[in-house]
């Protein structure tokens, strides 16, 4: 059975849930312009879930409709005391290539203090031991300096730059690409499990 609650030394990884509206609006409201620069456009017309109840609602069922399909996984992270922000398993595409894209943002007060590479760790963990994909990606906008640092102290595999990849904020950005396989996960997990997931 797969699990839905991963738990790490800091941060527990849930799916959010309709409960967690006020402090997941809280977070994404005060952080907005710091976040959606490196976030694509909303659609028209489509009502804002950090501050509408109801999207905020639409948008867990509908990550629960990817987990039923096995198509994404998203979680909230938490740590002790407090919602700190999300990280995605997105895009799961099975048959030869067995990949799945790493997508994450956190609350700026929290930046910078391990949370985030702490709920990498456990999702590329759980993406290769529960789910047994190959390969894992997470593409980077090459001056979003805070999102870079996570890869970079974990020391993932930096494949090139991908230009003009997404359209973000409506802009088409290049991307930096960044990867890791199972076969990568199997010699460093040790390694990665004792830095950031394992008690101390």
């Amino acid at each position: 059975m797969i699990p839905t609650e991963l738990v790490g030394r800091r941060v527990v990884l849930r799916p959010l849930e309709g409960r967690d509206f006020e402090t997941w609006s809280a977070v994404r409201r005060r952080c907005g312009d710091w976040l959606t620069k490196w976030e694509p456009e909303a659609l028209p017309g489509r009502l804002d879930p950090a501050h509408d109840r109801d999207a905020f609602g639409a948008r867990c069922n509908a990550r629960q409709r990817e987990w039923q399909l096995g198509t994404g996984y998203g979680f909230g992270i938490f740590t002790a005391d407090r919602f700190a922000g999300e990280i995605n398993l997105g895009t799961v595409q099975r048959g030869p290539f067995q990949n799945a894209y790493i997508g994450y943002w956190i609350d700026r007060d929290l930046a910078g203090k391990g949370y985030m590479p702490e709920a990498v760790v456990l999702v590329i963990r759980f993406a290769f031991e529960q789910l047994q994909l190959h390969r894992l990606q997470i593409a980077i906008i090459p001056r979003n300096q805070s999102s870079r640092r996570v890869v970079e102290k974990l020391d993932l595999r930096m494949e090139g730059v991908a230009e003009r990849y997404l359209q973000i904020n409506g802009v088409w950005e290049d991307h930096c690409r960044y990867a890791i396989t199972v076969e990568e996960w199997q010699r460093r997990r040790a390694e990665l499990l004792w830095e950031w997931v394992d008690p101390r």
